[in-house]
């Protein structure tokens, strides 16, 4: 079995803490390691270092190899950023070229799972799935209404893998408003999309050529120059002029392969915000629900979030329901319930050409 965790996002939403030079996924903000070190340690007990991909655009390749080139593990580079399906197909001419039929698993790098055990579970029942040739996907169950995430419609019940049943998917669907997301909370049938997927490289790259032609021959192209001296000049003569389309989009919205869902609930959180890892660490709150991930002090002040990379004390006094995030050359203070907002931060610092700071 093989693992392609994709480590090519901005990380805008955690902005001052991250920026273009430092996404999300490099920041060690749910443990004393980065996120992508914890998801690369995370799928070990079940996929060889020397098995896991990690594909990351090549201002961040350095940074990679710095935080878990260690491992043994492939670091794929992209000249450019072509979005998942590129990425993806990347990984699979890669992979294929050592076996096709092997499952392999796409992972995000910037999310987090509190049972690891429970998530090992399901992956190892995914891969056994995924060997009949289908696409597999992990739904997590909903606990709330959530609009800041796709969703993944189930249907019929299609079978069992290792004891644990899967469910046909019907379709995916985008970020919905409230009133709809209330209803597919209260119908049992939709799961929020966990950006998971698993099916072995033949696979994805008979969908790939199906339904995006000309992305699959730039990847046939690149794969054909694997190995030899001429792979570097290929893959950036080929992949600036590659397709950019989501693997949901360009893929899954149109693949013939079956569509599989497994059920899972094993703690998962994209930690999309400042809000989401406040909620995320409440086992850290202090006596009066303060989230310290910092030398800080509070003084009659509840709900807050204080976040920092600097050696310097924060004192609170009086407040509540606050984001603050303190690092050497930018300072944030927000609403905690607007901390979705943050990105629009870097984007006005990139439209008043402030480089450095988005």
């Amino acid at each position: 079995m093989f693992a392609v965790i994709m480590a090519g996002g901005s990380g805008t939403r955690f902005w001052p803490a991250s920026r273009e030079r430092l996404p999300k996924q490099f920041l060690n903000i749910t443990s004393a390691n980065s996120l992508l070190e914890d998801t690369a340690n995370r799928i070990s007990p079940l996929v060889n270092k020397e098995d896991i991909y990690v594909v990351v655009g090549k201002n961040h390749a350095k940074l990679t190899d710095n935080l878990i080139g260690g491992m043994g593990v492939h670091i794929l580079t992209e000249p450019i950023g072509r979005n998942t399906a590129a990425a993806i197909g990347l990984a699979a001419v890669h992979i294929a070229r050592l076996d096709e039929n092997a499952p392999m698993f796409v992972l995000p790098s910037d999310h987090f799972i509190a049972d690891t055990d429970g998530f090992i579970k399901v992956l190892r029942a995914a891969a056994e799935a995924a060997k009949s040739g289908s696409i597999v996907t992990l739904g997590i169950t909903p606990t709330r209404p959530e609009t800041g995430y796709g969703y993944i419609e189930s249907g019929k019940a299609e079978g069992e893998a290792l004891s644990t049943p899967f469910f046909a998917v019907n379709r995916f669907v985008e970020k919905p408003d409230l009133e709809t997301a209330l209803k597919y909370l209260a119908s049992g049938n939709y799961f929020w999309n966990s950006g998971i997927f698993i099916f072995t490289p033949k696979t994805i790259l008979a969908e790939i050529e199906r339904s995006l032609p000309n992305l699959y021959a730039g990847l046939h192209t690149i794969a054909k120059a694997i190995g030899k001296d001429s792979y570097d000049r290929v893959l950036e003569s080929v992949y600036s002029d590659l397709e950019s389309v989501s693997i949901d989009y360009g893929v899954m919205e149109r693949a013939k392969a079956p569509i599989n869902v497994f059920k899972a609930d094993f703690g998962w959180s994209d930690v999309g915000s400042w809000q989401a890892l406040y909620e995320l660490r409440r086992e850290e709150y202090d006596d009066q629900q303060n989230l310290l991930l910092a030398d800080a002090l509070a003084i009659d002040s509840k709900n807050n979030l204080v976040y920092s990379n600097k050696e310097r004390l924060i004192a609170l006094l009086g407040v509540e329901g606050l984001v603050i995030v303190d690092t050497p050359d930018g300072l944030l203070i927000a609403d905690m319930n607007r901390s979705q907002d943050v990105k629009k931060f870097p984007e006005m610092l990139k439209r008043a050409g402030r480089s450095g700071l988005y």
